[in-house]
C-alpha cells in the first residue's frame, strides 16, 4: 500500500466532518501524531499518524500553493 504524501500546512479532507460541519483541516504538526486544525472553527485535534492516513481522503490545497 502506498503511503499518502502530505506536508505541514496542507489543507486536507477527512472521511468524517468536524461537529461544526466543516470537512477541511489544516495540518499544523507532524510526527508520530498529527495535529490538525479545523478551517472553520479553528479547533485543533491530535490523532495518531496511522489513523490520520486511513481517514484522509485527499489534499485540497498544498502548503506551497497558499
Amino acid at each position: 500500500m502506498e503511503r499518502k504524501q502530505f506536508a505541514l500546512g496542507d489543507v486536507v479532507q477527512m472521511k468524517k466532518p468536524h461537529p461544526c460541519g466543516a470537512n477541511e483541516w489544516e495540518v499544523i504538526r507532524m510526527g508520530a501524531d498529527i495535529r490538525m486544525k479545523c478551517v472553520q472553527c479553528q479547533r485543533s485535534v491530535m490523532i495518531p499518524r496511522s489513523q490520520f492516513e486511513r481517514q484522509m481522503r485527499k489534499i485540497l490545497r498544498k502548503a506551497d500553493e497558499v
